[in-house]
């Protein structure tokens, strides 16, 4: 039986109280760099594993390796197209004094937290533990995005780089709840192609994004370590019944 439309909508609400929470802190008071590498590494070892231990077995449920790889490619194309549009924005926006992203760099966030709530929305129709498990790892995301916004928002008020982000953050809830109208009663097939395209796009965003920019910031044994404790935390997670 499907989640109704408000657990989704409760469920998806959690990561846009992380992103207002990580903007609220980095406004207030800037996180240093090994915490917020610290921050990064966590989330991502959470988010590898929940789609090694809970989204990829939903994945190989359909036994459809031409629909699995076709699917995977399309949601590593969007996500090469996102970062290219998101480059070349931050390049033409270069700036000395930051008063918050571009409108470009804006709108290839926006459609990459929209596919979150989706995948949010289709985990939550396979299995209510998945949702909920995927949900837990992309709040540690929207944290991290939080904060990273907030600096971004460095010389704007305090008010906008607060709201911003949350509002920004709130397209993952019209993803949710899109997913869940309209994929309620997908097959598996159709399920299992879009989680894994779903998982493309979470696999790229620990690789190329938040395991970058953890680096960036600070490269310690302690922050590696973060890594692993997400992942084995979220592995033993995963195997409660």
């Amino acid at each position: 039986m499907p989640p109704s439309i408000l657990q989704v909508l409760l469920v998806s609400a959690i990561p846009v109280g992380a992103a207002f929470l990580g903007a609220a802190a980095a406004a207030v008071r800037p996180p240093g760099r090994v915490v917020r590498s610290s921050i990064q590494h966590f989330a991502a070892g959470v988010i590898f594993s929940v789609v090694a231990v809970e989204l990829l077995p939903e994945v190989r449920r359909g036994h459809d390796p031409f629909e699995v790889g076709w699917t995977f490619a399309a949601g590593l194309a969007l996500m090469l197209a996102i970062e290219h549009v998101v480059k070349r924005f931050e390049r033409a926006g270069e700036r000395g004094e930051a008063r918050g992203p571009s409108v470009g760099q804006l709108v290839p966030i926006g459609v990459d937290l929209l596919l979150d709530g989706v995948l949010i929305g289709i985990a939550m129709t396979a299995g209510m533990k998945q949702g909920v498990l995927l949900t837990i790892a992309l709040t540690l995301e929207l944290f991290s995005l939080g904060l990273a916004m907030a600096l971004e928002f460095g010389a704007s008020k305090l008010l906008v780089r607060v709201l911003a982000p949350t509002a920004i953050a709130c397209l993952i809830i019209v993803g949710a709840l899109l997913g869940r109208t309209f994929l309620a009663d997908a097959s598996v097939h159709t399920l299992a192609g879009l989680l894994s395209f779903g998982c493309a796009a979470l696999l790229f965003l620990v690789t190329e994004e938040l395991l970058v920019e953890a680096h960036e910031s600070a490269d310690t044994a302690f922050t590696t370590t973060m890594f692993f404790l997400g992942f084995l935390i979220f592995l033993l997670l995963g195997m409660l019944e």
